[in-house]
């Protein structure tokens, strides 16, 4: 081991120490460097890589299908109200002390192990990762919580920008693309194999394909000033561009495999045999080497244990917590005749595409669709969900309690989408799902989306290419900001990106259940758009200050 000196961000620093207060230390630190082994080197990448894993497997998942129209939270007779950690995103009105909220220490300390490498004697290929790693989760900490700490300290001092604190989110955003144009083209083109769920060049492009579209988001002064009605986006050549650049790379394809088989269990498998061309940057989990994927805890029906054979197609060994259900608004989106994404939500569709009134079927786990049998409840009666969810008169509205009861458990329809095995689930809930972060079909739709916002032509093919993959009708015209925020609520749904796709379009303040103005537990202040700094990130930065409106 050596020695080295190091301008360390004294925030950053914060967030990698677990209850630690005292903050007074020198900007320039004495540290022991990393390690330079080959051991060393492979388990201190790893660790950069998979850093967020866990939380990306349940508290970044929970804040951000909860807070979006996707799902809603529901409580049963008192259980999983958890001190309303799951019904404030619902709502609107989270809270510092939510376990929801409490995950930006995570990407904090991947930054700062990042720093670590950037400084080391590591190659160069090791230290371009961990500028890439950099980015993007600096990219998540200002995508959700605004102004964030820039792990470059050396480019701080040169911009004259706070050491200590959190810095102005427009300032990060320009951080974020000086990097990320400075570092894509060295990165790695393979997506796949040994580089599978690791930075590569058409991964940084990606990123920069989101921060582009969003920019005017990011560069408001202020978050409640964006105005997604009067907006001007100055970055719509250059989103246009880097989405090119992944385009006609032909690496990418939207098949040839079905869309449903992208988020089973083996689409590892379907990778790595080609099946799969659509994961740009992705998440790899396993239910026994990479844990921490456990979204169907929460999705599942609640009494799934006592489903036999359970909507899967096996009997599942383990209960399910089923505290989110999509909400109805969601549901209504998915309405286009022969659309294969349509049977990704459970009670929405029979096997023909007809209208299953909240029936629910057992899908065949080799073909993942739905099949004649219906799906009986532990009484022996049909399973049927009801689309629209009711609290029972009485019953705390806050919490969404639909009562810890066969009629309880049926509120809302259900995911399917990340379709899981016995093996897996019975494994202590830990899927193996994969989870793609970006994807082609992402590309296709924000170049599309960046084309009507700057007024050209050729968003029509780009979009149609989505239809006719899933066999959904095409569109003979160009489509609206509308059609195009629509279809991205399907094709994207459940995963990830419907807040940032809302916020962007101006429609984070609108109505869903439960998140309606008549409901006095919602809120609509714009401030909200980002969520509250967790009360242990204040508690180790005692110079930062919490969100406007929290």
């Amino acid at each position: 081991m050596k020695t080295k000196n190091f301008i360390l961000s004294a925030g950053l620093l914060a967030l990698s120490l677990t209850g630690c207060t005292d903050l007074d230390v020198n900007v320039k630190s004495q540290y022991t460097g990393l390690v330079s082994s080959p051991e060393a080197v492979q388990a201190n990448m790893a660790n950069l890589f998979f850093q967020m894993r866990d939380c990306l497997g349940r508290r970044y998942m929970e804040a951000m299908c909860l807070s979006s129209d996707e799902y809603t939270s529901v409580a049963y007779s008192g259980n999983w109200v958890d001190s309303y950690a799951y019904a404030h995103p619902s709502y609107h009105t989270c809270r510092p002390e939510d376990a929801t909220m409490d995950w930006m220490g995570v990407l904090g300390r991947a930054n700062v192990l990042a720093n670590e490498i950037v400084a080391s004697d590591y190659t160069e290929e090791n230290k371009c990762a961990a500028r890439a790693m950099r980015c993007f989760y600096t990219f998540l900490i200002m995508e959700n919580f605004g102004d964030a700490p820039i792990p470059d300290a050396e480019y701080k001092q040169a911009n004259g920008l706070d050491l200590f604190d959190r810095n102005p989110r427009p300032e990060v955003a320009k951080w974020i693309e000086k990097e990320l144009l400075d570092v894509y083209d060295k990165l790695p083109e393979v997506t796949t194999g040994d580089n599978y769920g690791k930075p590569n060049k058409y991964m940084a492009l990606a990123l920069l394909a989101k921060l582009y579209i969003n920019w005017p988001v990011y560069t408001s002064v202020k978050v409640a000033d964006y105005n997604a009605a009067s907006a001007q986006n100055e970055k719509l050549a250059d989103c246009i561009k880097v989405c090119d650049q992944i385009i006609n790379s032909n690496k990418f394809a939207l098949g040839p495999v079905s869309y449903r088989f992208k988020f089973a269990h083996n689409n590892t498998e379907l990778v790595e045999s080609g099946q799969i061309k659509d994961f740009i940057y992705v998440m790899p989990y396993d239910t026994y080497e990479a844990q921490g994927m456990q979204w169907n805890r929460s999705h599942a029906y609640k009494d799934i244990k006592n489903l036999n054979p359970s909507y899967f197609g096996e009997k599942m060994g383990q209960s399910g917590g089923g505290y989110m259900t999509i909400t109805p608004e969601c549901v209504d989106r998915f309405n286009l005749p022969g659309d294969e994404r349509n049977w990704m939500i459970i009670g929405l569709q029979d096997k023909d595409g007809n209208d299953a009134g909240g029936q629910v079927y057992v899908y065949d786990p080799t073909t993942l669709l739905p099949t004649d049998q219906k799906v009986l409840d532990k009484t022996g009666a049909p399973l049927v969900l009801s689309k629209n969810i009711t609290i029972p008169d009485g019953n705390d509205i806050a919490s969404v309690d639909v009562g810890d009861n066969l009629t309880g458990w049926s509120q809302g329809y259900r995911s399917v989408k990340w379709f899981m095995c016995s093996r897996d689930y019975n494994n202590g809930r830990h899927l193996s799902n994969d989870v793609p972060i970006f994807r082609y079909a992402d590309i296709l739709l924000i170049k599309a989306e960046a084309l009507v916002r700057s007024g050209q032509s050729g968003a029509a093919t780009l979009f149609n290419q989505i239809r006719s993959y899933v066999n959904a009708p095409t569109i003979s015209g160009e489509p609206k900001l509308d059609d195009i925020y629509m279809e991205r609520g399907r094709e994207f749904f459940d995963e990830l990106w419907r807040r940032n796709d809302m916020i962007r379009f101006g429609h984070y303040e609108d109505e869903w259940f439960p998140h309606y103005k008549d409901n006095p537990n919602a809120s609509f202040d714009p401030n909200m758009r980002v969520f509250p700094v967790s009360k242990n990130d204040l508690d180790v930065n005692p110079t930062w200050s919490q969100n406007l409106g929290y």
